[in-house]
């Protein structure tokens, strides 16, 4: 019996690592926005160009957290308990 409880917390601490990585990497984007407003061209686009304007590191960041979040994590964490359930049982 103490096993299985451990496992069911080793578990939900695994998950709830996974899903706060793509908060963090979007808290990370914007930190460095604001650390750096220089990068974000489009708050001062003088002379720049349409790809120059599309091109925002920060940016980058925080669609790659949001993407994570919405596409990846959610089925790591899935896999991730179907393996604990199935090595439990």
């Amino acid at each position: 019996m103490a096993t299985s409880s451990y496992s069911r917390v080793s578990t939900s601490v695994r998950s709830r690592a996974w899903s706060t990585r793509a908060k963090w990497t979007m808290l990370g984007g914007v930190v460095w926005a604001f650390m750096q407003p220089y990068r974000l061209t489009f708050l001062h686009p003088h002379g720049q160009g349409f790809w120059w304007l599309l091109s925002e590191p920060p940016l980058y960041v925080v669609l790659v957290g949001l993407a994570f979040a919405v596409f990846l994590a959610p089925a790591l964490i899935q896999d991730l308990e179907e393996a604990e359930d199935a090595a439990e049982g």
